[in-house]
């Protein structure tokens, strides 16, 4: 497991525009280990939005077209930058990884270790 740190969430506009940053430690990225992240409303299951590894990235549908998942080995950082926000991307974002997974998936069993999410809300 690594311990992970989600930044960057906040409130904006319908239409704008926003950056997720994850922050991990305990675990360098020496390669593209499974990273990923979701998102959660209330009374809702968590739903995959992205993930990226040694296989290349994967999103959902409803993220294809407006956010991009990119990562920095050197720093051992995950970002997720949101484009064109709707007010149904209102939610809990949360970052997601498994040092011991190389492949992308959009299951959140495949993941062992989470971050603690952060507010991201979008105001029509």
């Amino acid at each position: 497991q690594v311990q992970l740190v989600e930044s960057g969430g906040g409130l904006v506009q319908t239409g704008g525009s926003l950056s997720l940053s994850c922050a991990a430690s305990g675990r360098t990225f020496s390669r593209d280990w499974l990273m990923g992240w979701f998102r959660q409303t209330p009374g809702k299951a968590r739903e995959f939005v992205a993930a990226t590894a040694s296989t290349g990235t994967l999103y959902a549908d409803s993220a294809k077209g407006r956010f991009t998942i990119s990562r920095d080995n050197a720093k051992n950082m995950v970002y997720l930058h949101m484009n064109s926000l709707k007010a149904e991307d209102t939610a809990v974002y949360y970052c997601a990884g498994n040092p011991i997974r190389f492949g992308r998936t959009s299951n959140p069993t495949d993941y062992n270790s989470w971050g603690q999410g952060t507010q991201v809300t979008v105001s029509s």
